[in-house]
């Protein structure tokens, strides 16, 4: 299974090979922060994917702020620059979850616990919020999941 920076380098030189300037641009543009993001501080560190998976959501995220700016300044050109890289770097992260899907996420990781004898109370937040912020990483907001997982306890 390839990971996703071996996804963005691939995809970079298929970009470059067919002559997508934006698409490469983006890329390079990610690739670069990674690399930053990596060799930055005191000791090198690598990202794994979970890491990555941030970065890009925080790249998307900044994309569509910028963007909307721009359409507030009447910079229209400039807005749909700027939500066109977003698509690109959306395309890359995982599909998002549905409330009713980290609905099932926390009851079976509610159900898990109870199955090894934990008895659960608003105490055992933390060890169901750990089980299920695996599985949602990303895919969902955090403080919804929060919220979902403190009204199954009670």
């Amino acid at each position: 299974m390839e990971n996703l920076k071996t996804r963005l380098r691939e995809d970079m030189k298929n970009h470059l090979k067919a002559g997508n300037r934006v698409e490469l641009m983006t890329v390079r543009n990610l690739l670069g922060e990674i690399n930053t993001r990596e060799k930055g501080g005191k000791t090198p560190v690598e990202l794994d994917d979970a890491a990555v998976t941030a970065l890009l959501q925080k790249e998307a995220a900044r994309r569509r702020e910028t963007a909307q700016t721009y359409t507030e300044a009447g910079a229209l050109d400039r807005a749909a620059s700027e939500n066109a890289e977003a698509e690109i770097i959306e395309a890359y992260l995982p599909a998002p979850l549905d409330a009713a899907a980290v609905q099932g996420i926390i009851d079976s990781a509610i159900a898990s616990l109870s199955a090894d004898g934990v008895e659960l109370s608003m105490r055992s937040m933390g060890s169901v919020m750990k089980l299920v912020s695996a599985e949602v990483a990303g895919r969902f907001d955090g403080k919804a999941v929060s919220d979902m997982v403190k009204a199954a306890l009670a």
